[in-house]
């Protein structure tokens, strides 16, 4: 079945053996709250930053799949990061755990049919709709290995 597939390069990007090098929670290893909040390049996210951004979006991705519409994600698509205790990392961390989580399992619902379906009838490059549900879980691992490099920059800098 192709969902399965496709959730297993979800999983591949997220914390799994993505062939192209470390997935995102391999280059998050380490990192504590201070680095997170760093901003090694001025004008440019952070880590915290980037990890909000990329829950966020994992999040808006699964509300298309379960709700069918689309919109930006609902807590914004880049969140000005105010708590930088440990403990607020914590809590970043295991909230993008969780949206990965919550995103495989609504991946894991759709059958072959349901992943030709479109997330609006226009193309929409700011909200990313206009496309299949398979081009928005196959951009959505995408994204996360896209960040998981930046990341990986921003981490050599710290």
């Amino acid at each position: 079945m192709e969902t399965e597939k496709i959730i297993d390069q979800l999983e591949r990007a997220y914390h799994g053996d993505a062939w192209c090098g470390s997935s995102l929670r391999a280059t998050l290893e380490g990192i504590t709250a201070a680095q997170a909040a760093r901003h090694p390049i001025h004008n440019a996210h952070s880590i915290w930053e980037i990890v909000s951004h990329v829950a966020a979006w994992m999040d808006a991705v699964r509300e298309r799949i379960e709700n069918h519409y689309v919109r930006l994600p609902a807590e914004g698509d880049w969140q000005e990061i105010v708590d930088t205790s440990e403990a607020a990392w914590a809590r970043m961390l295991d909230k993008l755990e969780g949206r990965h989580q919550a995103l495989c399992a609504a991946a894991g619902k759709l059958s072959d049919e349901g992943l030709e379906r479109f997330t609006n009838t226009e193309r929409d490059a700011a909200t990313g709709g206009g496309v299949t549900i398979y081009v928005t879980l196959h951009g959505t691992a995408q994204h996360s290995l896209y960040h998981a490099a930046q990341i990986a920059l921003l981490k050599k800098m710290i």
